[in-house]
């Protein structure tokens, strides 16, 4: 049995956040994968629940007239990985969710609980800052949208105040049209894994497919909230796509900008390592999928090529 003191089932967003304001001691449950699992270790024990699981404006992914793609807080990750839009435009963020879990948890979980979750471990969290993504959040003083890359205050924590709800997020036009990227994630397993560390990459490239226009890099449990690389991403831009000093060029600076720690699940030492070839081989993969011709990722054992003593890329 789960300590729950109450339950109710908003009937719109307007009803979910009058009864947040309500009572102090209430709190917001979509697909329960994380709310749940938190009562029942006691965290939070005793609270009262408000249900937004079954509000259809919550749900779905659509685009608007200028090009806006808007994904509801409460659409799974099954439906946002199958849906024919996110396929087309979004399929970066489409195969990172469905690295979550299993199948069960991929047809309840939510991308707004995912994100609003706060944890950096995410799967969903670094693509979305590689897409500039927007949260939207609806409370009793309006509606506000916030940067993905802002909402991270720090160890599951967010800036999302308990009385609002997570309506949907906005990925811009320009945010996604002429650019391709790829997520990888490493753990211990392929399947039912939290991520050790995940690394989304994003590039745009000229029209003739030989330079790099524009970069984006984030990593989850590289520091304690998703992160942003901008001078990693500034030394990508406008280098030559089959120049072979941009993966590690990259992945040395994005080092200077992570913050990760030791866990039971993996040392900083090892999360530093990951950082360095995820970094390379997503780069690879994205110049790929935009149309480019990669060079090689360069590694010790090619002729003429080493590594200086004791560096990690």
């Amino acid at each position: 049995m789960f300590d729950i003191r109450s339950f109710y089932e908003a009937a719109s967003v307007e009803d979910a956040v009058e009864a947040l304001v309500r009572d102090e001691n209430a709190e917001i449950i979509s697909g329960g994968t994380d709310v749940l699992i938190r009562v029942r270790e006691g965290r939070d024990a005793g609270k009262s629940l408000v249900s937004i699981h079954n509000l259809k404006e919550l749900k779905g992914v659509h685009r608007k007239e200028d090009g806006t793609i808007v994904i509801g807080a409460a659409t799974s990750f099954a439906q946002i990985t199958n849906h024919e839009i996110i396929k087309k435009h979004l399929d970066m963020l489409g195969k990172a969710v469905d690295q979550v879990g299993g199948p069960q948890i991929r047809n309840v979980a939510t991308l707004g609980g995912n994100i609003c979750n706060g944890a950096t471990s995410a799967d969903s969290a670094s693509t979305m800052c590689t897409l500039n993504a927007d949260v939207v959040l609806q409370g009793p003083d309006g509606i506000r949208r916030v940067p993905v890359a802002e909402f991270y205050t720090g160890p599951g924590r967010t800036v999302r105040r308990r009385e609002e709800v997570c309506t949907c997020f906005e990925i811009r036009r320009e945010d996604y049209e002429g650019w391709e990227g790829a997520y990888y994630k490493y753990g211990k397993r392929k399947a039912m894994e939290i991520a050790t560390l995940g690394c989304a990459v994003r590039v745009k490239l000229s029209a003739d497919r030989t330079r790099i226009e524009d970069a984006r890099l984030a990593y989850g449990v590289a520091a304690p909230t998703p992160i942003r690389c901008g001078e990693a991403e500034a030394v990508l831009r406008g280098r030559a796509v089959s120049d072979r000093m941009i993966y590690a060029e990259a992945a040395e600076m994005a080092l200077t900008e992570v913050r990760p720690r030791s866990s039971w699940r993996a040392s900083k030492e090892f999360r530093l390592q990951l950082i360095c070839e995820l970094t390379k081989r997503a780069l690879r993969d994205a110049i790929l999928l935009s149309g480019g011709q990669p060079a090689e990722i360069p590694f010790e054992t090619e002729s003429g090529v080493e590594r200086e003593e004791g560096a990690l890329c």
